[in-house]
């Protein structure tokens, strides 16, 4: 994934958010317990987060509370979520046609907009535009834009209403 290279060096929770990311994606993927994932990348796989990329730059320091409250809570409130998600979708698509890291991406941001609200909406949809930026090479960025800066729109009505 040439999209790390030349990227500035991530901060720990955008850190955490990466491997939450990742960690939502084989959960859903193998069909892991969120317990068994969150465990393995905090033993094993935090430390080493850019290693699949092939990257010359050195892995983040990682914020692990962070990185266990996000996979933690985005997964059991998934069931909750993936339908509000769904809503946000353009005409046509369901959250079952989205790819297993898309719906990972969408899944972790739904859930700190409906969840974390010490965190602003700028900084949510921020966090996960740059993100999608580190994961995909074509439009999806802008998709994760697009979906949570509707999904706020009705988890987040006071604060996004101009």
């Amino acid at each position: 994934m040439s999209r790390l290279k030349g990227r500035p060096v991530l901060n720990k929770r955008r850190a955490a958010r990466f491997a939450a990311v990742q960690a939502l994606y084989q959960i859903e993927l193998m069909g892991a317990p969120a317990e068994t994932v969150c465990r393995e990348f905090v033993d094993h796989r935090l430390g080493r987060l850019f290693e699949a990329f092939e990257t010359d730059q050195p892995s983040p320091a990682v914020d692990r509370e962070w990185f266990e409250i996000v996979v933690r809570g985005a997964w059991a409130a998934h069931a909750r979520l993936d339908p509000e998600i769904e809503l946000c979708l353009a005409e046509g698509w369901t959250f079952g046609r989205l790819g297993y890291l898309l719906r990972a991406c969408l899944r972790a941001g739904a859930f700190e907009l409906a969840e974390r609200l010490d965190v602003p909406v700028k900084v949510v949809l921020n966090e996960y535009v740059e993100l999608a930026f580190l994961f995909f090479d074509s439009g999806e960025p802008a998709f994760v834009n697009a979906v949570l800066d509707r999904l706020a729109a009705i988890l987040r009505a006071t604060e996004t209403t101009p």
